[in-house]
């Protein structure tokens, strides 16, 4: 402990017990709105500093009856911020008026989170997607550590931003059915997973409709490493001399 705080007021220290710094962190989000609601995707890899260390984190949660969020990022935080929806969602209920927030309203709560925090100089070290589906309406957006939020027909985080989205902004149309949804999902994951050292062959896509909410279990997708350079390595790099 450095003499500055050791000669801080007691009140102080004790609140010193935030994430400065990411350390076990997620890779990139992807999601998009179909025919019927909307689709996400993420893969379960958990990075500790460089080093990819857990391979089983689900990164797609439920939030109340009408929204689903994804997040990229600092796991802590994350864990954090689901404990403030959690609160959120339960003082919407205690109200009992058969009303429940919507998607819109859980987003631009997050970005109020996220903005607040950042202005603390203390941010949650995620970004984040939300999407849902009340009274018939689609709605997706997303916002980051610092506050920037938008609304999209899809959206993605991390690396998704720079891989994923010319391949959303290609093949992406309003009438996707959901196997093509699907589809397309898989196809970026799939990408993903070559260029993004962070990102394992092992994910989830959830859906979210007016019945409700579902998430896949984890499963892998057929990749193709049949290249000369992988199967006979020390003859491509003899051939490249």
């Amino acid at each position: 402990m450095s003499f500055v705080e050791l000669n801080q007021p007691k009140n102080i220290l004790s609140e010193i017990q935030r994430t400065q710094y990411p350390y076990v962190t997620g890779t990139s989000v992807v999601a998009l709105k179909y025919k019927d609601g909307i689709l996400m995707a993420s893969d379960m890899g958990a990075s500790y500093g460089s080093t990819l260390r857990y391979k089983s984190v689900e990164r797609i949660k439920p939030i109340g009856k009408h929204s689903l969020l994804g997040a990229t990022g600092e796991l802590s935080d994350f864990q954090e911020l689901l404990r403030y929806l959690d609160e959120l969602i339960l003082y919407d209920n205690m109200w009992d008026d058969g009303n429940s927030l919507g998607p819109k309203e859980v987003h631009n709560y997050l970005t109020r989170i996220m903005y607040n925090r950042r202005n603390k100089f203390n941010p949650l070290w995620n970004s984040l997607i939300l999407g849902g589906v009340k009274n018939g309406q689609k709605y997706l957006g997303t916002v980051n550590m610092i506050g920037v939020h938008f609304e999209d027909d899809h959206v993605a985080t991390g690396f998704g931003n720079h891989l994923a989205r010319p391949i959303l902004r290609e093949e992406w149309h309003k009438d996707l059915s959901f196997e093509d949804g699907v589809k397309i999902l898989e196809k970026c994951m799939r990408v993903l997973l070559y260029r993004d050292r962070s990102a394992v062959n092992k994910l989830q896509i959830a859906k979210i409709t007016e019945e409700g909410v579902t998430i896949s279990q984890p499963y892998a997708l057929k990749t193709f490493w049949g290249f000369n350079a992988f199967q006979n390595p020390a003859a491509a790099a003899e051939g490249s001399w």
